[in-house]
This record gives C-alpha cells, sequence and structure tokens, in this order.
C-alpha cells in the first residue's frame, strides 16, 4: 500500500531495573498529500516517535512502512540513501550552517549526491521565491529573522521532494505572528507538493492547522 504504515510501534530503553517502555504499540497510516499532528506533554514520547519515523531510530518492535519499503531492513548506507531521499525535517532550531547563504543551506541535502546541478539550484531558488525570500538568496542566517530561518529549513526539508515530512516543534522558538505564518506556510507547501507531514507540537494553534490529531500520553498514541 502506497503511504506510510506505522503498525504497533513500541520503543523501549534498558534501564538498571526493568526497561523504560516510552512508546507502547504506537499505529497509524497516512496516504499521500495528508497531515497529522502528534501532541502530548513532555517527555510522552513524541520526539521518540518522530525520530522512529524519521530511521533515525530503531523500534524495539513493530514495523513502519513507507511506499511498501520497510526502511529498518537496510543497511547502514542504504538507510542513509533513503531517508536523504525521500524524508525531509523540519526542526525547532534551525539548524542552518553560519558561513553558507540561504540558497546554498537549502542546497545542503543534495549534496550526497555530488555538485548540486543546474535542476537543484532551481528548485532551491523556486522553494525560496514560495517561501517569501526570493530576495534573500544570499543573505546568511544572521542576516535573517528568526521566522526567515525556518523558512529556509523549510525550503530545505521540501528540496528532495520528499515523500513525507517530519517537524518536530517547528514553530517553538518563534514569536506568534512568525509561528502562524511558518505553520501556514508548512501546511500549503506539504499540500502543494502532495506529500505527508507529520508535526510535533504543543502548539493548539499549529496543531488546528493539520487535517488529523492523535495524543501520546504513557506512550500510547490516540486519536483525538
Amino acid at each position: 500500500m502506497p503511504g506510510l504504515i506505522v503498525e504497533s510501534v513500541t520503543k523501549q530503553f534498558p534501564t538498571r531495573g526493568e526497561p523504560l517502555t516510552v512508546l507502547r504499540e504506537a499505529s497509524f497510516r497516512m496516504k499521500a498529500g495528508q497531515n497529522v499532528a502528534i501532541v502530548g506533554p513532555s517527555g510522552s514520547g513524541k520526539s521518540t516517535l518522530l525520530y522512529i519515523l524519521g530511521t533515525l531510530d530503531r523500534p524495539t518492535s513493530g514495523s513502519v512502512e513507507l511506499d511498501g519499503e520497510n526502511p529498518f531492513a537496510l543497511d547502514e548506507r542504504q538507510l542513509a540513501r533513503f531517508r536523504n531521499r525521500n524524508i525531509g525535517f523540519v526542526f525547532q532550531d534551525h539548524h542552518l550552517l553560519p558561513q553558507l547563504s540561504a540558497l546554498e543551506n537549502v542546497l545542503i541535502p543534495t549534496v550526497a549526491d555530488g555538485r548540486p546541478g543546474a535542476v537543484e539550484i532551481q528548485r532551491a531558488r523556486d522553494l525560496l521565491d514560495r517561501v517569501g525570500l526570493g530576495d534573500r538568496l544570499e543573505h546568511r542566517p544572521a542576516e535573517l529573522s528568526g521566522g526567515e530561518r525556518q523558512r529556509v529549513g523549510v525550503a530545505r526539508a521540501l528540496i528532495r521532494q520528499p515523500k513525507l515530512l517530519l517537524a518536530d516543534e517547528p514553530t517553538g522558538n518563534l514569536d506568534r505572528h512568525s509561528a502562524a505564518a511558518v505553520g501556514r506556510l508548512l501546511v500549503d507547501l506539504q499540500l502543494q507538493e502532495n506529500a505527508m507531514l507529520v508535526v510535533v507540537t504543543h502548539s493548539s494553534e499549529l496543531a488546528d492547522l493539520l487535517g488529523q490529531q492523535y495524543e501520546l500520553n504513557d506512550g500510547r498514541l490516540l486519536p483525538v
């Protein structure tokens, strides 16, 4: 089945006593063009689930499939390639490289395949234009506002046309006005690109922009 299938994902961490269970058989499904918000108190496992969806961590049990492929069956090199081609990340802290321009930062995910070509450079320019930064291509992060830096991060996440876009508190460091603008932009671009979007957030305003909400509490994922 095309899309994202998360089936009975459990994550445990070893301790001196009993294992610490952070996720308890979390399951949900998505198709291209859909978006979901995952809410819940701090420490409930939201970021852990996001890291597993992004293949940055492995589940203790259960399965994750993206368009019929199990990424955790791949070796590390294949997994890195799968992640780079299929998954885009937007972080709370934009993680832009300070010495690079906005355009160069957006192009970073394409460097894995060698020097970016004309097609990649043009897509990066187009994305920056779509996020309202067409006149900031050569600006470095220090010359941009917090909201503008996060817009660059959104453009970077989309440069490889990922099937799955993951956002971890993407508006958490922004003022209310910038947060609202970035939230709407993120959803609008995801819909335009027909990608799937999973957002982890404490913001009810951002969560309300998404088509479906789930709450994580005590490791259990339930629809709101």
